[in-house]
């Protein structure tokens, strides 16, 4: 599995994130359930979700919806489609509740099966954030109450553990985040907890 995991949309690195790609399959799963917390305007979600696979497919990708709320109790059926693609793009929201929405459709798991594959894992803010390996000090940046799940009785606090350490995007950037990215920093400091920050524009890159 490959990763391209920026700070904000797409960052400043498209012709690497196109380059990552599967040259056989082009096809992308586009995930948008960070989107899905309570507070969200329905209307302006679903702009904001036209918008960005509009911006994907300008790159030259297949990129199709993978809403993980259709799959609830169907992780069969999610690893079968997962299987089918060349990549994932796990756009930014609510941490939790994508994290919740990981859980409840499988993906969680689904995901960790294709890390010996040619496959990209791609996203930004919460996309990126859920693949450490917990989401403490997150709650500073999203509020973890924001969940339409009644099947979560509990915040899941335990990220997928892709990644050996934590992801503060929106450092230092021009985006509403960015003060409390700041103090999500300070309690990583204190804790002494392994993490890396991004700028909006800015990505990280695993081939």
């Amino acid at each position: 599995m490959k990763f391209y995991l920026s700070s904000y949309k797409m960052g400043n690195e498209v012709e690497k994130f196109k380059a990552l790609m599967p040259r056989l399959n082009k096809r992308l799963g586009y995930v948008p359930d960070a989107l899905d917390f309570l507070s969200a305007d329905p209307k302006r979600r679903e702009e904001g979700i036209i918008k960005e696979r509009g911006d994907l497919q300008s790159l030259g990708f297949n990129v199709e919806r993978l809403h993980l709320k259709d799959y609830f109790g169907k992780k069969k059926d999610l690893e079968s489609k997962l299987s089918q693609l060349g990549g994932v793009f796990v756009r930014g929201g609510n941490t939790f509740v994508l994290r919740e929405a990981m859980k409840l459709s499988g993906f969680d798991n689904a995901i960790k099966k294709m890390i010996k594959k040619d496959f990209l894992y791609s996203g930004y803010s919460a996309g990126i954030c859920v693949l450490a390996p917990s989401l403490e000090g997150l709650e500073t940046m999203d509020h973890p109450e924001d969940s339409p799940y009644k099947d979560i009785q509990k915040t899941i606090w335990k990220g997928l553990g892709i990644l050996d350490y934590m992801i503060v995007p929106h450092y230092k950037s021009d985006h509403p985040e960015s003060a409390d990215a700041d103090k999500t920093i300070e309690l990583y400091k204190k804790k002494n907890i392994k993490f890396k920050t991004l700028r909006d524009g800015e990505a990280i890159i695993i081939e």
